[in-house]
């Protein structure tokens, strides 16, 4: 897949902003697949939501575990809006795109596929470019190997990618694709789209 032309279509796309935790999504559906994108921080309220990173649980089941209290608020107010496009069974591939706050949202979003769709595991790929850590403290292994097929796109040294820091507990989850490494852009300057831009339109597959 390349992620230049995803990446395009994530910063191009024209988003649904919802009222409640101006939750920002897109649900396009070509044949049988379904793209789920999300967007990146676009006001004061998102800003809100991606500071606000003490650990809340996500299922109170016998899988408990930890993510950022504030991208968790903005997922559950989307989850039920594109419910009924996923539990679909006509569809049989998915594409889940992020970028920064709207990478987060990504990363829940393709544990939510992978949990409701088992079926078409194997056909689900999620991308957060620019994302940030959204998990903390342990994974069991069962809740990890959902994240097998979720990529976090890292170019140079993307300060975003580094929040919230290590020391507070949270991680990555699925794998860390770098970019841009011999580039050198700085940790503000890495997060910027266009540099995103420029580091993928060197033909970066996934």
């Amino acid at each position: 897949m390349k992620l230049y032309q995803l990446f395009l279509r994530t910063l191009r796309a024209p988003y649904k902003q919802l009222q409640e935790n101006a939750a920002s999504y897109l649900v396009e559906r070509e044949k049988d697949a379904l793209y789920l994108l999300f967007e990146k921080s676009n006001g004061a309220t998102d800003w809100k939501n991606n500071l606000d990173f003490p650990a809340k649980p996500y299922r109170k089941m016998g899988e408990l575990w930890f993510v950022h209290r504030g991208f968790l608020r903005v997922f559950k107010t989307i989850e039920p809006l594109i419910a009924p496009y996923i539990a679909d069974k006509r569809v049989k591939k998915i594409v889940i795109s992020g970028y920064s706050h709207g990478a987060a949202l990504a990363l829940l979003c393709h544990e939510y596929c992978v949990y409701h769709r088992p079926d078409i595991a194997e056909n689900i790929a999620g991308f957060g470019f620019g994302c940030p850590r959204v998990f903390w403290g342990f994974l069991n292994r069962r809740v990890k190997a959902r994240f097998k097929n979720f990529t976090v796109v890292r170019n140079c040294r993307d300060i975003v990618t580094h929040l919230p820091p290590r020391i507070f507990g949270y991680r990555h989850v699925g794998r860390i694709l770098h970019i841009g490494r011999e580039r050198g852009f700085g940790g503000v300057a890495s997060h910027r789209p266009e540099s995103y831009l420029a580091e993928l339109s060197r033909e970066v597959t996934a």
